[in-house]
């Protein structure tokens, strides 16, 4: 079974490994990729990248068990000092959720300006490095386009 893993937001796909976070950047999470995310457009609502259940949900990072994959979408790096300002949560923990389905918002513009980096992290937890394709990196997506697809088995 594949499952199509979507873009939670717009902007530029990077490589995991110019994340500017250790974690990230080794994939010690898991594999994937990271958006950079577009700046300009206000506040952006950050969608589920998956269907599935939300099994973990802080402002700054949520997790989505779905289809025998779990995601983690990290909006920004060390982002958890903010303890919540700035980010919005639009669904709640437990919840059951469609893929592009709103789980936060927050303005990418307005947490730059903390001196955080915004980038976002896209990861399938638990998988081996490099397991992710990686063909998306360097184009542009918008929220619910797809990022990877993720064969489970």
């Amino acid at each position: 079974m594949t499952v199509s893993v979507l873009a939670p937001l717009p902007g530029r796909v990077l490589a995991l490994a110019d994340v500017p976070d250790p974690v990230f950047a080794g994939q010690l999470v898991g594999a994937g990729v990271a958006i950079d995310p577009a700046r300009g457009r206000g506040a952006l609502e950050v969608v589920s990248p998956i269907a599935g259940k939300i099994v973990k949900l802080h402002p700054h990072a949520f997790v989505v068990l779905g289809g025998g994959v779990g995601v983690l979408v990290h909006l920004g790096i060390d982002t958890v000092k903010l303890a919540g300002e700035g980010f919005e949560l639009l669904a709640a923990e437990g919840a059951q959720i469609e893929a592009g389905d709103p789980v936060v918002r927050f303005d990418p513009a307005e947490i730059e300006k903390t001196g955080y980096s915004v980038i976002c992290p896209v990861v399938v937890m638990d998988s081996k490095p490099d397991t992710v394709p990686t063909e998306v990196v360097g184009s542009e997506v918008e929220a619910g386009g797809e990022l990877f697809p993720w064969g489970t088995g």
